[in-house]
């Protein structure tokens, strides 16, 4: 090892294999002549607390790409953190963080429904139980494959689904906690996109005579569905208080894109039928709008009618924004009527509460159009 005052001249006589020629000039600079090429690199000692923790090489780049000058003023930089105790060649250190970890970082990160927190614990939990403890960072792609079939073969494909995107966000939340996780390696799965929901036409007029065959209350629940095409765990869980026949609305308060309250504007039939839904109701006590004795919850939970063959609840969303259209509401205003946001920077600065008088006509135009349907 040759101790040199290196010039791009020299530098280029030095014959290739000969191994390491210091600088003179700067410390710590070199150039390691392979077999085929030339390297200028910088070594020193990392010491802290006055002991010597390594000696680390650091490779600056090939000389046929940079000049001497640049090498030197690279070098200076790198001998800098090394004088003062830095390894520029440590990566960072790895948190160890678990799935489980993952999981409580990421439901903590923002407010969910607690359904979600509920459906992300479960599969963390019982589906992914045997890589609950295990850190984020030694999860291999053909780990996470073996496990998303195993999952499809014995629960079904839905079941997988949900599961692969549920760790697939843990992971994300881990690799934001964690540099040293290069990837999520839920990359090596597919996973498919839901199939669109096919909803049949359906006869307007049969659809009522039907829901005249069910009792009075789950008979106005599946009008409601209809008249207002509200989300299912938005129009279950209104309380009685939440209607409010003097400004002619409905508060929903659970709602799937806002933490904030929906105000639907009542159709004329809708808020007669509501009006005498309460005060049929009221003997019962209760503070829901769908009252269920039976019910541990006290209201109606389960909604669906399999064997008169109405709609479901999303059903029923797809049914109202089709009618909507029919009855000459517009994009936005429908949209609005459904508890959904509207697309593009433009859609966050609407507030659908400040417009519940605007989109009055467009709910009572639904609710017109549905009722003339009636034999």
């Amino acid at each position: 090892m040759a101790v040199v005052n290196l010039t791009e001249a020299r530098i280029r006589e030095l014959p290739l294999n000969s191994g390491i020629w210091r600088d003179e000039q700067v410390k710590g600079l070199m150039v390691v002549c392979h077999a085929t090429t030339k390297t200028f690199a910088v070594q020193g000692d990392v010491r802290r607390n006055g002991r010597h923790v390594r000696t680390v090489r650091v490779k600056i780049d090939r000389a046929d790409r940079i000049g001497l000058r640049e090498a030197r003023n690279r070098a200076k930089a790198i001998m800098s953190q090394i004088q003062s105790g830095i390894d520029p060649t440590a990566g960072p250190e790895e948190t160890g963080i678990t799935v489980l970890q993952a999981l409580e970082a990421h439901l903590g990160e923002k407010p969910f429904r607690e359904a979600t927190v509920e459906s992300y614990r479960y599969n963390c939990t019982h589906y992914l139980s045997r890589i609950k403890n295990r850190a984020v960072a030694d999860l291999s792609r053909s780990e996470v494959r073996d496990i998303y079939d195993r999952l499809r073969t014995s629960n079904g494909q839905t079941v997988a689904i949900c599961v692969m995107r549920t760790l697939r966000a843990v992971i994300n939340t881990a690799r934001r906690l964690d540099e040293t996780i290069p990837s999520n390696p839920i990359a090596a799965i597919r996973i498919p996109v839901p199939k669109r929901r096919e909803v049949d036409a359906i006869d307007l007029a049969a659809w009522w005579e039907a829901t005249e065959t069910l009792s009075p209350i789950r008979r106005d629940l599946h009008r409601a569905f209809m008249l207002t095409g509200a989300r299912r765990s938005s129009l279950l869980q209104v309380r009685r208080n939440d209607v409010d026949f003097e400004r002619g609305v409905i508060a929903f308060r659970h709602m799937k894109t806002s933490d904030q309250s929906m105000m639907f504007p009542m159709g004329s039939f809708l808020r007669d039928m509501l009006k005498a839904r309460l005060e049929t109701d009221a003997p019962l006590n209760s503070e829901w709008l769908w009252p269920s004795p039976t019910s541990a919850s006290g209201k109606v939970e389960e909604p669906k009618e399999p064997r008169k063959k109405l709609p479901s609840p999303h059903e029923y969303r797809h049914l109202a924004r089709t009618i909507f259209i029919a009855a000459g509401a517009p994009y936005a205003e429908s949209a609005l009527l459904l508890g959904q946001k509207l697309p593009g920077a433009s859609g966050g600065y609407v507030h659908a509460e400040h417009l519940v008088e605007h989109l009055r006509p467009h709910a009572q135009a639904l609710e017109t159009k549905i009722l003339a349907a009636r034999k």
